[in-house]
């Protein structure tokens, strides 16, 4: 089962592993990693609950690579930066919150925050 997102000095734990589903059963919209097909409410339970925090974990992991994604495109070392408004254009963002992400991104190369998101914790 995923772990929650590790603050200072925590290692890392990978979440649980999203299996991919046959293109045959993604395209059928009852289907949602065959929790369906589960009877037992146990059972249901833990695995819809694995998938909740995997999903989660991976939300969290994507939010950071985009923010130190933002940072290098806010870069002000490099001729061909971004503004903010540009970055925000492109990731469908307020330009506010991309200046918070620009931040958080060089917090993050930094090795400065883990487990705290751009607007605060996480």
């Amino acid at each position: 089962m995923a772990e929650p997102t590790p603050r200072r000095n925590e290692p890392r734990l990978r979440p649980a592993p999203l299996l991919f589903e046959p293109a045959e059963a993604a395209s059928d919209p009852e289907h949602f990693f065959d929790l369906e097909s589960i009877d037992d409410p146990r059972a249901l339970l833990a695995r819809a609950t694995e998938l909740t925090l995997a999903f989660r974990a991976a939300a969290d992991r994507a939010v950071e690579f985009q923010a130190m994604a933002a940072a290098q495109l806010a870069d002000p070392r490099k001729f061909d930066r971004l503004t903010t408004a540009d970055i925000a254009e492109r990731a469908e963002w307020t330009e506010d919150y991309a200046k918070k992400m620009v931040e958080f991104g060089r917090d993050l190369m930094r090795g400065g925050v883990e487990g705290r998101g751009p607007g605060g914790t996480v």
